[in-house]
C-alpha cells in the first residue's frame, strides 16, 4: 500500500512536470467510450488503449458480466450502461475480457463456491444455460488460459448489451457501435471480435 500512497503524494507534481492540464475536466465528462471489463487488477484500460483522464467511462466487474435487462432490481452496472449511454452519449462500447480470467474459469471448471456465496450468485448472471464441466463455455477449446471460453462469454455479454433499450434504440439509428475485445495479460496483444467471421482477430 505504501507505493500507492507515495505515487498519490506526488501524483500532481508529476502531471504539473508534464504539462498535463485536468481544469478543463472540472467543467463536464465527455468519454469517446464504455468500456467494460473484468475487475481483475492485471487489466489497466487506460494503459491498453492510451486513454486519457476523460478519455474512458468505465465499468469493471468480476468476469465483465452485463447482467440482463430488465433486471428485479436497479443495479449499479445497468445504470453505469443507462447514463453513458442516454446522458453522456458514448459511441463506442467495449466488453473486455482477458485470458487466465478466475471468473470465467471457475465457471469452466464448475467449482465450488460455497465459501464465496456472493461470487457465486454474481457469476449466474453470467450465463443462461448450465455451466460446469459439460457446459457451453467449457465446450470452447481452450488451455489454462480459459482464451476460448472468456471469447464465447464476451460474445454473450454483447449479446445482452442489445437487449438494453438504450443501446437497441441508438444502435439502430447507427448512433453506437459495440466491440467484443479480448486481452492477453501475458503477452500484452489485444484481439477483436470480427462479427463478419465470428472470430477474434488482432486489432
Amino acid at each position: 500500500m505504501q507505493s500507492l500512497i507515495d505515487h498519490a503524494r506526488t501524483f500532481q507534481h508529476q502531471l504539473l512536470a508534464r504539462g498535463e492540464q485536468l481544469a478543463p475536466l472540472a467543467a463536464g465528462q465527455a468519454p469517446e467510450a464504455l468500456f467494460i471489463t473484468c475487475s481483475d487488477s492485471r487489466v489497466v484500460p487506460s494503459l491498453i488503449t492510451g486513454a486519457r483522464p476523460g478519455g474512458l467511462f468505465e465499468l469493471r466487474t468480476a468476469g465483465n458480466i452485463v447482467p440482463e435487462y430488465p433486471g428485479a432490481h436497479p443495479s449499479g452496472e445497468a445504470a453505469t450502461i443507462e447514463y453513458a449511454v442516454e446522458v453522456l452519449g458514448v459511441a463506442d462500447i467495449v466488453v473486455c475480457g482477458h485470458s487466465h480470467c478466475g471468473a470465467v474459469g471457475a465457471l469452466v471448471r464448475g467449482d465450488d463456491l460455497t465459501a464465496a456465496p456472493a461470487v457465486s450468485g454474481w457469476l449466474a448472471h453470467a450465463t443462461t444455460a448450465p455451466t460446469g464441466p459439460d457446459g457451453p463455455l467449457a465446450a470452447a477449446e481452450h488451455g489454462p488460459d480459459v482464451s476460448g471460453p472468456v471469447q464465447v462469454h464476451v460474445r454473450a455479454q454483447l449479446a445482452r448489451l442489445r437487449a438494453y433499450p438504450c443501446v437497441a434504440r441508438r444502435l439502430a439509428a447507427g448512433e453506437l457501435t459495440l466491440h467484443g475485445w479480448f486481452y492477453e495479460v501475458h503477452t500484452g496483444a489485444v484481439f477483436a471480435h470480427r462479427s463478419d467471421l465470428d472470430a477474434f482477430l488482432p486489432l
